[in-house]
């Protein structure tokens, strides 16, 4: 755990040694201090010299002032330390999560992603700047105040740490209970903030069916359980607090009780006395420092140790090292033997074989939970075949690298997703190093001029969260000028109409029509009116593919596609 976490340190070795440099410097001052009053009282002041006491008054002042400015260095440099490790932390989290599959998305939620690579990281910020050089300062200064404490007097300096071994064995309970319990905290953080971005999300959903209250009850619940577990960990640090409190003022009446008795008999001076009481609160300053760290290093390490087992989840589907760079595709697919299941012993799809020649407009029929777009999400690879291969232009997609597959291929969903921002933001999303020029004949060919031109601000225009401010046929419209730009080999349109009205739907499908032209095309329709002039239609159910050709040769057949058909239409037609 200690080699994982230092290896975050490496690329900032000069803050780290300035930092740490300048913190042992001022701890070693703060000892110094007290043996300065202690020579000032016992040397300085019996000679009745004004001057010189003012004198030594003065190197003083510059010494604290030249403490001031190392304890500056200290918070500033060691913060911007702990802020570049986090970012280096978040960093890698991100490059992480990009490197997964779809499969991992659909097991764990959005809000539990989010508190992973924001909340989890500010503790382990503060862990990477304080933890090194509290621990190194914390046991120099106890071992340094010690030794001078000694060297006044040694039995009153071993009295007087007489109850430090009991405070370090609370110290060690206190710490594993709160490290137990910040990784709770840690978990129902992920829920709650997953709860929240749910509820806040779906609030349409929410209001559509006046479900606040309910929802009102879900957010009590989740605040609550969260509420419970701080309530636990304050509780648990409170009780530690006050066992300390009491141990390091205990630590400081028996200095001055046992200093006296000592000054008393003529042991020690007055000076070594107050010098020694002064060294007293320097040797539990530390002891204070722990406490907070008490509070510090739990979170820091729960949270470390939360950051390494979301690292430990290796993609399940990853570039082979010998992959090449997928060539131009002419277009031809090929499914040999396929098998694939979201989840073990529940096969989805079951020895699926079919070519699709270059250029061919193909779409996939049949009852939902059939496996239509699973076979189709296989192809960009967004999950692994579990037997068998396909290939592309007779290359295996698991020879090739991801990236360079998945920027031949362009996908045109029913829930089309548009980022927040701009118009042109969104359509460059689909290239983005596209000129203006392209960008605009994208928008042509995908018949969106005439709503760019009604807006306030042309390609400028903000439209929201998702595309809230835009109908569905403008958002659908926007996400095939994406794909125009992109102008992939292979085109996949799941359901890219269904959700929408008729007469938009045909605006639509006239501008799909000539996204296809010239590209290897696969279509998964409900709506069979909309692929009645494809070249072949798939007819998919729970047995695998039972049914390929044209829309006259299925009709002809008086199969599934027939009855299929005759279900929307009521009787055959053309």
């Amino acid at each position: 755990m200690f080699n994982q976490f230092a290896k975050y340190y490496r690329p900032y070795r000069k803050l780290f040694v300035i930092d740490f440099s300048c913190a042992i410097l001022a701890a070693f001052l703060e000892l110094l201090f007290p043996a300065a009053v202690n020579r000032i009282i016992d040397t300085v002041l019996p000679q009745a010299d004004l001057s010189l006491i003012l004198i030594v008054s003065v190197i003083l002042f510059v010494l604290y002032i030249f403490n001031m400015f190392l304890n500056y260095i200290v918070v500033t440099i060691g913060h911007r330390l702990g802020i570049n490790i986090e970012t280096d932390l978040r960093r890698e989290l991100f490059a992480h999560y990009q490197k997964q599959s779809y499969h991992y998305f659909d097991k764990h939620k959005t809000g539990e992603l989010m508190s992973r690579i924001t909340t989890d990281l500010f503790d382990i910020s503060e862990l990477a700047h304080h933890g090194p050089e509290d621990i190194f300062i914390t046991l120099m200064t106890l071992i340094g105040a010690f030794i001078l404490m000694l060297r006044v007097h040694a039995e009153l300096a071993i009295i007087t740490v007489l109850l430090v071994p009991l405070l370090a064995m609370v110290f060690i309970y206190f710490n594993r209970k709160m490290v137990r319990i910040n990784r709770k905290i840690f978990s129902n953080l992920g829920q709650f903030t997953a709860g929240i971005q749910n509820s806040l999300s779906g609030i349409r959903v929410v209001k559509a069916f006046a479900n606040e209250m309910f929802e009102k009850e879900n957010f009590e619940n989740l605040i609550q359980g969260y509420r419970k577990q701080k309530l636990n960990y304050y509780q648990t640090m409170g009780s530690s607090s006050s066992f300390n409190y009491i141990m390091m003022r205990l630590i400081n009446l028996f200095a001055l009780l046992a200093g006296s008795f000592y000054t008393l008999r003529g042991e020690i001076s007055i000076g070594e006395m107050v010098g020694f009481i002064l060294l007293s609160n320097v040797f539990i300053r530390p002891i204070e420092k722990i406490n907070a760290m008490l509070e510090l290093y739990p979170k820091g390490y729960a949270g470390f140790k939360r950051f390494q087992e979301v690292l430990a989840q290796e993609p399940d589907i990853v570039d082979k090292e010998d992959a090449i760079d997928a060539p131009a595709f002419l277009g031809e697919i090929t499914y040999t033997n396929v098998h694939f299941a979201y989840e073990k012993d529940v096969p989805i799809l079951k020895n699926i074989n079919l070519k699709i020649h270059a250029g061919e407009n193909v779409a996939f029929v049949g009852p939902s939970g059939a496996g239509k777009t699973t076979i189709v999400n296989l192809l960009p690879r967004f999950y692994e075949v579990d037997e068998g291969s396909i290939k592309i232009d007779g290359i295996d997609l698991r020879d090739m690298t991801m990236e360079s597959l998945r920027k031949q291929i362009g996908i045109v969903q029913q829930d089309v997703f548009l980022f927040g921002g701009t118009i042109r933001e969104n359509v460059l999303y689909g290239r983005l190093d596209a000129s203006e020029d392209e960008v605009e004949q994208a928008i042509k060919a995908a018949r969106l001029e005439e709503v760019v031109a009604d807006l306030p601000a042309g390609l400028d225009t903000q439209i929201g969260e998702r595309g809230v401010r835009l109908s569905g046929g403008q958002k659908q419209r926007l996400s095939i000028a994406r794909i125009f730009l992109k102008n992939p080999a292979i085109l996949i349109l799941d359901e890219a109409t269904s959700a929408l009205d008729t007469k938009t739907e045909q605006f639509i499908q006239q501008s799909l029509e000539k996204l296809s032209q010239g590209r290897t095309t696969l279509v998964i329709a409900h709506r069979l009116a909309t692929i009645k002039n494809v070249d072949r239609i798939i007819v998919v159910n729970q047995e695998g593919i039972v049914e390929d050709g044209s829309h006259d040769e299925l009709l002809a057949l008086n199969g599934q596609y027939a009855a299929l058909y005759n279900a929307q239409f009521g009787k055959r037609g053309d």
